[in-house]
């Protein structure tokens, strides 16, 4: 049972590395609870403040996903529209076959968000964009900093308690 939760757990992290960029996954929250399944393994004893503290930086960085590429898009004179297109167009970036696809796709889809909102102004557009595609950078590099900490928070505490 021990080998199960320890592999399911080293995806969690892993997945949680992606989530970073993809808003469709929570990439701290998974990571998490990659965290939490190297825990339940027989070998590593329960540590509530690892796992306490580690939670609640899960929190604060989740209440500042959603509301650093706001700051930066109403910032930058912006709409919500241009935030849901940054999401929807680094979704569909994704998908596309060039490197660093959703990256362009959140500046795009921010951009054509905003035309949406008011075709008529497309320097208030493209600066309004360009807010929701920096405040997407800080929130996702973020993010891969906490994922990237539990990683190796994961890896130490494994070899610690599992290799001897």
């Amino acid at each position: 049972m021990d080998t199960i939760l320890l592999i399911l757990g080293f995806v969690c992290v892993l997945v949680g590395i992606f989530g970073s960029f993809l808003p469709v996954l929570p990439g701290p929250i998974v990571s998490w609870i990659g965290l939490l399944l190297l825990y339940f393994t027989e070998k590593v004893g329960m540590n509530y403040w690892i796992l306490g503290i580690s939670l609640l930086i899960v929190v604060i960085i989740s209440i500042l996903d959603y509301t650093i590429p706001a700051k930066g898009t109403r910032k930058f004179g912006g709409s919500s529209y241009g935030i849901w297109g940054t999401n929807i167009g680094m979704l569909v970036g994704f998908f596309v076959p060039i490197p660093f696809g959703f990256v362009a796709g959140a500046f795009v889809g921010a951009f054509v968000g905003e035309l949406i909102y008011n075709s008529q102004d497309k320097n208030r557009a493209l600066k309004a964009a360009t807010g929701s595609f920096l405040g997407f950078l800080a929130s996702s590099f973020m993010k891969l900093v906490v994922c990237l900490g539990f990683v190796a928070l994961y890896v130490v505490i494994a070899f610690r308690n599992f290799v001897k």
